[in-house]
C-alpha cells in the first residue's frame, strides 16, 4: 500500500481531485466522493502501468500581482 497525495479543488458544482505522482484525475459531488473516485482511477492506472517508486511533489505557495 502506498500513500499518495491528493490535490482537491472546487470547480462549479463538483470537486476535482488530482494525484500529481501519477497524474490521475477524477471528480465527485463531495470531497469524499472525489477522493474515492480518484483512488479507483489511480488503482486502475497502476494495474496497467505499475510503478515501484513515486516522487513526492513539492507543494508551496507564492504571491502574484493582480492585474487591475
Amino acid at each position: 500500500m502506498k500513500t499518495l497525495t491528493a490535490i482537491i479543488f472546487k470547480e462549479e458544482d463538483m470537486f476535482v481531485a488530482k494525484r500529481p505522482e501519477v497524474r490521475t484525475v477524477s471528480q465527485g459531488k463531495s470531497i469524499e466522493e472525489a477522493i474515492e473516485n480518484l483512488k479507483e482511477a489511480t488503482e486502475l492506472y497502476l494495474e496497467e502501468f505499475p510503478r515501484n517508486q513515486f516522487n513526492r511533489p513539492i507543494l508551496t505557495t507564492f504571491e502574484a500581482a493582480r492585474s487591475a
